[in-house]
């Protein structure tokens, strides 16, 4: 397996915790998205959307990181990281979707980039959005987590909700987002942050990071 991303690439990072936890080996071809380096004409024909990361596998290129995780899960079913019950599987579902939907693509490089390049936002403005969106679906997932956390974002066991959640506060910390008001979630991830499939993903473990 070959995973194309970039060290600081929040959907980069859940799929490399997905790999980890599965225990699957697999080599890492970075993109420098500070460069546009996925903007290149190889790499779009890669990944036409120009997007990280891209997995490519048994002659396939797949690409959206919460897709990739679906098919890691079927394709290499143990150890799960969706429950067998099938309304615990929409809940988990559920929080792994208010940030791959409602978080992450408001706050990710090409929506800042045209937020100043484009219509003029200042770093202030920037910031207030960014926390804005934050703070929005974590005032979410702190309830969620509080109801259906255990060890873990969901119940005793990694889960799909916890390889979206993991990058999406480590991006909360490094915009400087005040998350006080989240208790149970920074407590829970902090244990999730302990597991070591999910410590060789961090973004300052990776290569390539700068």
């Amino acid at each position: 397996m070959t995973l194309h991303g970039y060290w600081r690439s929040g959907t980069s990072y859940r799929t490399r915790i997905a790999l980890n936890a599965k225990g699957l080996a697999y080599r890492q071809v970075s993109h420098d998205l500070r460069t546009g380096e996925q903007r290149t004409p190889d790499y779009l024909a890669l990944n036409p959307q120009g997007l990280v990361p891209a997995l490519e596998v048994g002659g396939h290129v797949l690409t959206q990181s919460s897709a990739i995780i679906e098919w890691l899960d079927e394709r290499y079913p143990h150890p799960p990281l969706l429950p067998t019950d099938a309304d615990d599987r929409a809940m988990v579902r559920a929080m792994a979707m208010i940030v791959a939907c409602d978080i992450h693509p408001l706050n990710n490089v090409r929506v800042l980039n045209r937020l100043r390049d484009e219509l003029g936002t200042g770093s202030d403005a920037m910031r207030g959005w960014t926390g804005h969106w934050i703070m929005e679906g974590f005032g979410a997932l702190e309830s969620m987590v509080a109801r259906y956390g255990g060890r873990f974002c969901f119940g005793d066991r990694l889960t799909v909700a916890d390889c979206h959640i993991v990058p999406q506060l480590y991006s909360a910390e490094r915009f400087g987002v005040d998350l006080t008001a989240f208790p149970r979630l920074l407590e829970t991830v902090r244990r999730v942050r302990e597991q070591p499939c999910v410590a060789a993903a961090h973004p300052d473990r990776q290569a390539d990071a700068a």
